[in-house]
């Protein structure tokens, strides 16, 4: 395909998302590579410049665990979310507010982008309370519940922050960090912070970017498009396990608070964010609404 049909093909996709909000969470390898990291910020800044509204909520595993690492913390987890202690929370809110989330700035401004840098403590944006794990009775083992430190659950999303931003013609860039009813400071998942901000925004889509193609059918082809119903049956057949289950839960939360669709892309792919809003085929999978 040359360049003209290209641009051709995106064409009714930019005409429909004019004004739109999207919300993108940005995380996995690539926020690693130094390439991927410049497609990424050159993507967001098209985003704009064409009309659209993208909004950023980032992650920072790897980039946490190795300041971890570097003062002999070591990380541990509880079933799959980062145990949380106060010193690790420490850490979490440098790297995630400070380091990763300037470096995302940055490289968007350097694009040509007009963007400011959040997180949930900026007035007061995310809401948060501790969250507790309810394990369930397996065999002999008794129920219990598991305290994870200070990670937290979304409790309320103030968005009027980046309302103003989007109206002055900004990018938010948000860390997943949110404040408590007395100024505690929590840690939250990622994938939860973008969904919990996409419906309070009333975005047209929620785009969360793995490092993955997005959901495989059990021959590990690629599924493009999945409704609420066949997503709740691959889950309790086990098709889908592990960590694809909290974010087929975030895309369809999303579609039940005013967002059209929601898509799971592989962000290591390069510009896979406007492959998969701007071309007939996409990369990745699009979750919609059970069929009626």
């Amino acid at each position: 395909m040359n360049v003209a049909n290209i641009l051709i093909e995106a064409l009714p996709y930019i005409r429909k998302f004019a004004g739109k909000t999207i919300v993108v969470k940005y995380g996995g390898h690539a926020m690693v590579y130094d390439n991927l990291k410049e497609d990424f910020a050159s993507d967001i800044t098209l985003l704009k410049y064409v009309g659209l509204n993208p909004v950023v909520v980032h992650g920072g595993g790897p980039q946490i665990n190795k300041v971890l690492s570097a003062m002999n913390i070591t990380p541990s987890f509880v079933r799959g979310m980062r145990y949380t202690d106060g010193e690790t929370m420490d850490v979490v809110e440098m790297v995630l507010g400070g380091k990763v989330n300037k470096e995302i700035v940055a490289r968007i401004n350097q694009k040509g982008g007009k963007t400011v840098g959040l997180t949930g403590k900026d007035a007061n944006l995310i809401i948060a309370e501790k969250m507790t794990i309810y394990q369930e009775s397996e065999g002999d083992n008794p129920p219990e519940i598991i305290d994870p430190g200070m990670v937290g659950k979304v409790l309320k999303i103030n968005p009027e922050i980046i309302h103003t931003l989007t109206d002055k013609g900004f990018i938010p860039v948000i860390a997943p960090v949110g404040v408590g009813e007395h100024g505690e400071t929590y840690n939250i998942n990622a994938d939860l912070v973008a969904s919990k901000i996409a419906s309070a925004l009333n975005a047209e889509r929620l785009i969360l970017m793995t490092d993955v193609d997005g959901l495989l059918d059990s021959n590990s082809n690629l599924i493009s498009s999945v409704n609420e119903k066949t997503i709740k049956r691959m889950i309790k057949s086990g098709e889908i396990k592990g960590g694809m289950i909290p974010k087929m839960e975030c895309a369809l939360e999303v579609l039940h608070n005013g967002v059209s669709k929601s898509h799971i892309i592989n962000g290591t792919r390069p510009h896979a964010l406007l492959l998969e809003l701007f071309t007939d085929s996409g990369i990745g999978t699009q979750v919609t609404c059970s069929s009626k």
